[in-house]
């Protein structure tokens, strides 16, 4: 072949099969890249374990069929709640035989509450304590996904065998506290953790959540970030037991206690707390370790005064009444989404709202009216 008839194109001509040494066998038939049966296999080993396995496996300690027991918790499918119902009823029978410290911990973003947390929390268990931290992290409104990585600025923590950390989403729940964490508690108080933390996104959303499933509520605080008195809000500083304001080390010293003292005047001012404690504020340093033993100290005084004045008791018997009331909303949330009419108009009252044919309102009240019917 001439060169010239290269540059003209007749080399890459068309050709037939066989005219050419490369020619292309089927071969040997691939499996395929995903396992058929994988879906039924996952089914089975996930039904396989019958609610006394789970009971057996949490009281002795298992930190494996705990987690599952969590995840099984905070599951919204069918089938699992069922089982979650079932096991949280045995729980409680372990919850209340203990006389557990449950404790909130809320702040500002940046307030070092992880590693507040860490600090503290491997303090808490050098004192011979269970600790369990329920961190909760703020769900994505876009993906809906959280990065759950708490256990990543925990590390010391995460490694201290008296100590469980289970990070779970907010999944848009009020105040970052995840919808199940309640449940988890009673888990957790079942498995011997006789501490459970319970860290929330931050302030800026509703706080009761928390506060309504702890006896003891922390305010983390830090000095000279443009947070004054003026701008937190007054329900968050009357539900706090304790307002501690970390970073009180290096150049921010003077800075912290003069923030302690702001709080301590302005604690004062609040009308007495049903349980006859007044709330301190107090400095403290994650990075040095320093003011850890005092609120240590304040923490288990506040416990046993409340024990001993019944208050303790008193506290938990509202926060079941304020759940029962929750449950109930959440139930009654579910069976309407679920219903299968309001699924199907759903999405035609949605895109009526978009196009502005209807106003929310009136959406709202007439899928609740064909749900009714």
């Amino acid at each position: 072949m001439k060169t010239s008839d290269r540059h003209n194109g007749d080399i890459f001509g068309e050709y037939k099969p066989s005219e050419t040494a490369l020619n292309v066998n089927d071969g040997v038939e691939q499996p395929p890249v995903v396992n058929p049966y994988i879906s039924g296999i996952i089914k089975k080993k996930k039904g396989s374990m019958s609610v006394d396995a789970y009971m057996d496996g949490i009281v002795s300690g298992d930190r494996v069929i705990l987690s599952k027991a969590i995840t099984l918790v905070e599951s919204s499918l069918p089938e699992d709640r069922e089982i979650a119902g079932q096991l949280i009823l045995k729980c409680l029978e372990y919850s209340k035989r203990m006389e557990s410290k449950r404790i909130g911990i809320t702040g500002v973003p940046g307030a070092g509450k992880s590693t507040f947390i860490e600090a503290f929390g491997n303090l808490v268990t050098e004192k011979g304590h269970n600790v369990a931290v329920l961190a909760i992290d703020p769900s994505s409104e876009r993906s809906k996904g959280s990065i759950l990585g708490d256990k990543t600025r925990m590390e010391t923590l995460c490694n201290n065998p008296k100590a469980f950390i289970r990070p779970s989403p907010s999944a848009g729940s009020l105040g970052g506290v995840a919808r199940k964490t309640r449940e988890t508690i009673l888990l957790c108080e079942a498995a011997g953790f006789d501490v459970i933390f319970i860290e929330t996104v931050g302030v800026g959303q509703s706080e009761t959540a928390v506060h309504s499933m702890s006896d003891f509520f922390l305010l983390l605080m830090i000095s000279g970030a443009g947070d004054d008195l003026q701008g937190i809000k007054r329900g968050i500083m009357e539900m706090s037991d304790m307002i501690a304001i970390n970073k009180a080390d290096g150049n921010n010293i003077d800075k912290a206690n003069m923030a302690r003292a702001l709080y301590s005047n302005a604690l004062h001012l609040f009308p007495p707390t049903g349980s006859g404690w007044t709330p301190v504020a107090i400095t403290i340093s994650s990075i040095e370790k320093t003011g850890l033993e005092e609120t240590y100290g304040k923490i288990e005084e506040y416990f046993r005064l409340i024990i001993s004045n019944g208050y303790y008791m008193q506290r938990r018997r509202e926060q079941d009444r304020y759940w029962m009331y929750e449950s109930i909303d959440n139930s009654l949330k579910e069976m309407f989404y679920e219903n299968e009419t309001v699924k199907k108009l759903i999405p035609e009252y949605e895109a009526a709202v978009l196009e502005g044919k209807i106003d929310s309102f009136s959406a709202a009240s007439e899928l609740l009216d064909k749900y009714r019917r």
